[in-house]
């Protein structure tokens, strides 16, 4: 595992007991499939994550440990959370190398405006992301989180906040700095289905977090039942300086 994870997860905000978990899971893997950025190089990463993936239905039907992993206790719940890990772990790889090539573009003699903007969305992205991980009810009352304190890896993506409510019902939290286009409705949908198709639940529900929602994200809203358009909003409180 690389020395500079632990900072990149401390850099995306993640809790400290999640950033110590994350490196747990990603250094129990390699023990048992070897280096993973040499896997990601040799295109063996896809394989890795296939050998982790264990679904409700295998469950179900009693389905041995698909993987090289050694662990006591249920097999879908461990298996899920290894595979979280290594797929964040390839996110990070993977923005690692995109920096790079990013610092060299910077060298040219040409002005770039869409990566600066990109990375202030990203960033208050993660900052509503913490904000509601403190206090998920204020977002719905009732609700809990249970995806252990970071993004749940599904097969279209990351989910952001991944709840239950109070009537059991699985819910897919999206969150969307500024205005929205109607490319998040088909985002948080595929996460919804791959959730259906992983953990069989009883019920999912979905709801999109954003300042603003334009008007085919709105009419998109009116045909699924099950998800729901929430606004945020920023407020500032001051204070005076103690001692001045």
């Amino acid at each position: 595992m690389r020395s500079d994870y632990k900072q990149w997860l401390e850099d995306e905000e993640y809790a400290a007991n999640t950033v110590v978990a994350q490196l747990h899971r990603v250094a129990k893997v390699e023990q048992y499939y070897g280096d993973l950025e040499e896997a990601l190089n040799n295109a063996q990463y896809d394989s890795i994550i296939a050998d982790l993936t264990y679904s409700a239905s295998d469950e179900k039907a009693a389905k041995p440990n698909p993987s090289r992993m050694i662990f006591e206790g249920n097999i879908r719940n461990n298996l899920q959370s290894y595979k979280n890990a290594v797929v964040r772990y390839r996110k990070f790889l993977t923005n690692q190398v995109l920096d790079k090539e990013a610092s060299a573009a910077a060298r040219l003699p040409l002005e770039v405006f869409e990566a600066p903007i990109e990375k202030q969305k990203l960033s208050l992205e993660r900052d509503m992301q913490s904000a509601l991980r403190r206090d998920v009810d204020l977002l719905e009352a009732g609700l809990h989180i249970i995806d252990d304190g970071a993004e749940r890896a599904v097969s279209s993506g990351f989910i952001d906040i991944l709840c239950q409510d109070q009537t059991g019902k699985t819910v897919v939290v999206e969150l969307k700095a500024g205005k929205t286009d109607a490319r998040v409705v088909g985002q948080i949908l595929g996460y919804m289905g791959d959730l259906m198709f992983e953990d069989e639940p009883t019920a999912v529900r979905g709801i999109i977090v954003a300042h603003e929602f334009d008007k085919r994200t709105i009419s998109a809203a009116r045909a699924v039942p099950n998800l729901k358009l929430m606004k945020y909003s920023i407020s500032f409180k001051f204070e005076a300086e103690e001692g001045i």
